[in-house]
């Protein structure tokens, strides 16, 4: 059996439409027990759902009815619903599921080596969208409830996959493909800049700044709000023909692991190696030197430091595909935390007992990932604390905090430097006091040192 969710629904037995006959609400239940195909689905929810909270007084043997209807029309080409205590399973059982389908394909696409084989992923995962899930049998706020999740991916995956093409120079694809989803989401300030980086690589620099105008106008009226600071100066960028923007963001001193761009080592030490991330702290912002773009590139990091093993990032990866907006709060929460970390290692004003000043809010953080530690025994036989699994997908931000905690804690924090270099300010230790430049070895002879 074929089902399909990410549009109008169907069902198909061998190229044969199986919904005919069935009545309206009825599809819906059995499209709400595909969306959960082999977890019980609780009769109290599906009467929630199937009635917007505002269910007849015999909802519950309705709802009976419709999964005898649903056994008896379906039963003979394979589909079988089964009673789980107080709740009904629908068995996989081979079916194609389009939203399964989907779910594994950016799954797959994410952890794709080259950057080819995860736009090809992404592609084939993004075309089984045929419109708006369940288009026919469920209303907006249904749709709202039990597709949210779904809609959130989708939007992951469309950002991810403009993020290669632009890499990839395929600037005129995501001009024609990714405005008006930009349009129809403002709140995704990616989707918008992307689109409007495409745009303007494309020759239709015009375009770009409408679009930019229009969002602009939609999180006015809609959100009260405006544009971020990273939009607005895209924004007076594309005005000004900046020619950067022309090229494709090449990243600044880059190491390639598991498909992702990470920065070069350069400060000693965890903490410092994570404010690094960061390139471009003694100057304006340049193109490609924010490395934190996005969650899986967090989780990578904290993998190609060892401070967790790889089975553990594999499993962060999977867990941030399914949970896009939860990985999107965690990556922000990093920079905010690399941001404080950073202050409170090149400024002595920072590490004041106010709650206010950056050693506050790193302590914030170090304390709450120590409530989720644990003291194991590693392989060179010392003790260490390390994050607890059920930190989700805070375990990279846990990881580094308690590394940076470490350092905090150590003699060798009176140590650190920040890179002198005009666009540079990265960190370092010199524990032997004779350092000025960082180790990436350009910035000294950039300023005409020796």
């Amino acid at each position: 059996m074929e089902l399909q969710l990410l549009g109008p629904f169907a069902a198909r037995h061998r190229g044969r439409p199986v919904l005919t006959g069935l009545r309206r609400q009825e599809r819906c239940l059995l499209a709400v027990l595909a969306l959960e195909a082999g977890r019980a689905v609780p009769t109290g929810r599906l009467i929630d759902l199937l009635w917007n909270g505002e269910a007849p007084a015999g909802a519950r043997s309705t709802v009976h009815t419709y999964i005898g209807r649903l056994r008896a029309a379906l039963g003979p080409d394979g589909v079988h619903v089964e009673t789980r205590n107080d709740g009904y399973l629908l068995r996989p059982d081979g079916h194609l599921i389009d939203t399964r389908a989907f779910e594994d394909g950016v799954r797959e696409a994410a952890a794709a080596v080259g950057d080819e084989e995860r736009v090809l992923r992404y592609d084939r995962a993004l075309a089984l969208w045929r419109g708006e899930p369940l288009a026919d049998v469920a209303d907006a706020a249904l749709r709202d409830r039990i597709g949210q999740r779904l809609a959130a991916l989708r939007l992951s995956a469309a950002e991810e996959r403009a993020r290669l093409l632009l890499s990839l120079g395929r600037h005129e694809r995501v001009a024609a493909e990714l405005p008006p989803l930009a349009e129809e989401h403002p709140e995704r300030e990616r989707l918008v800049a992307d689109s409007m980086v495409a745009l303007h690589r494309s020759g239709r620099s015009a375009d770009a700044l409408r679009l930019y105008r229009s969002v602009r106008g939609t999180l006015r009226s809609a959100f009260d709000a405006e544009p971020g600071r990273d939009l607005r100066t895209l924004y007076d960028r594309v005005r000004r023909d900046d020619p950067a923007l022309r090229r494709p963001e090449a990243p600044t001193y880059a190491v390639r692991v598991r498909g992702e761009w990470l920065p070069w080592n350069t400060g000693g030490d965890p903490a410092l190696e994570f404010c690094n991330t960061y390139a471009g702290w003694g100057g304006a912002r340049l193109p490609g030197s924010e490395w934190l773009r996005g969650y899986r590139t967090l989780a990578v990091w904290a993998g190609h430091l060892d401070l967790l093993d790889d089975r553990t990032v594999t499993r962060l990866l999977r867990r941030a595909e399914e949970r896009p907006e939860e990985a999107s709060a965690v990556l922000e929460g990093a920079r905010e935390f690399r941001g404080a970390l950073y202050g409170c290692l090149v400024d002595e004003q920072g590490v004041g007992e106010g709650r206010d000043g950056a050693f506050g809010r790193v302590a914030e953080v170090v304390q709450e990932a120590m409530r989720h530690a644990v003291f194991v025994r590693g392989d060179d036989g010392l003790g260490r604390w390390n994050p607890h699994p059920d930190s989700g997908l805070r375990l990279p931000l846990h990881a580094v905090a308690q590394r940076a905690a470490d350092l905090l804690a150590d003699p060798r924090r009176l140590t650190v430097r920040a890179c002198p270099g005009k666009d540079c300010g990265w960190l370092f230790l010199d524990t032997a006091g004779r350092r000025r430049w960082c180790s990436l070895g350009v910035c000294g002879r950039a300023e005409g040192a020796s």
